[in-house]
């Protein structure tokens, strides 16, 4: 009877020691888990840069539209874009300073409107401020502001990975608005320009009068000249 007793204690603990070997190591631990950067799915860039025999896909950026004008004395871009091989729905649009701080719009739809860097709308939504231009206390204008680098023209950088970048002209006033202040008597910071920015109607006198000047004084250096060979000799 001890025997069997025995037998039967030494052969659970074996299957014991089985089923215990055949289970997973508990100082391994867990598996795991994937990373963030593993797992997320890109949100800003091309989809499949390559199909499935490696060729590579379209993946650009294409400017369809890119018109500088004038809405309500406001200077403004007026923009499209078609994006091919991108999920990408938004753009960065940045006015690119040459020599500071560039202007960037984040954020912005595939096609739209943005002001000009330097532009400013009053409550009305009419221009009361250009770029180019600063007002003085007494109302007048003179040339030059810290927005002098996007006239006349200024590079336009369009990124929805991929980018594309683009020369834009300043948009020019019309009849029916103004992208530069409406005051006439505009002053300016060199006064050469000034002389020169005068209207015809102010040069052209003077041009007259100074050339007339000149004819009289030559005829009557001619004249004397004339009347001195014909004089007799004593």
């Amino acid at each position: 009877m001890v025997r069997l007793v025995r037998g039967a204690v030494v052969a659970f603990l074996a299957v014991f020691v089985a089923l215990a070997g055949a289970l997973p190591s508990s100082a391994e631990g867990p598996s795991p888990s994937p990373s963030v950067s593993e797992t997320a799915e890109p949100v800003y860039g091309c989809i499949d840069k390559v199909d499935g025999y490696g060729a590579p896909r379209a993946c650009q950026l294409n400017v369809l539209v890119k018109a500088p004008v004038c809405d309500n004395d406001v200077p403004k871009l007026n923009y499209a874009l078609e994006v091919i091989g991108s999920p990408s729905t938004t753009t960065t649009i940045t006015f690119v300073n040459p020599s500071g701080p560039d202007v960037i719009y984040a954020d912005q739809p595939l096609s739209g409107t943005v002001n000009w860097p330097g532009a400013v709308a009053g409550p009305d939504g009419r221009g009361i401020d250009w770029p180019g231009w600063t007002q003085l206390s007494d109302g007048s204008w003179v040339e030059g502001d810290e927005f002098d680098w996007v006239r006349p023209s200024v590079q336009v950088l369009f990124q929805v990975n991929p980018e594309a970048t683009v020369t834009v002209a300043y948009p020019p006033s019309t009849p029916t608005c103004n992208t530069d202040p409406e005051d006439s008597e505009v002053l300016v910071d060199n006064p050469t320009a000034a002389v020169l920015s005068a209207t015809g109607s102010e040069v052209q006198p003077l041009l007259l009068a100074g050339g007339a000047l000149v004819l009289v004084g030559a005829l009557a250096v001619a004249l004397v000249s004339i009347a001195r060979r014909r004089r007799p000799t004593a």
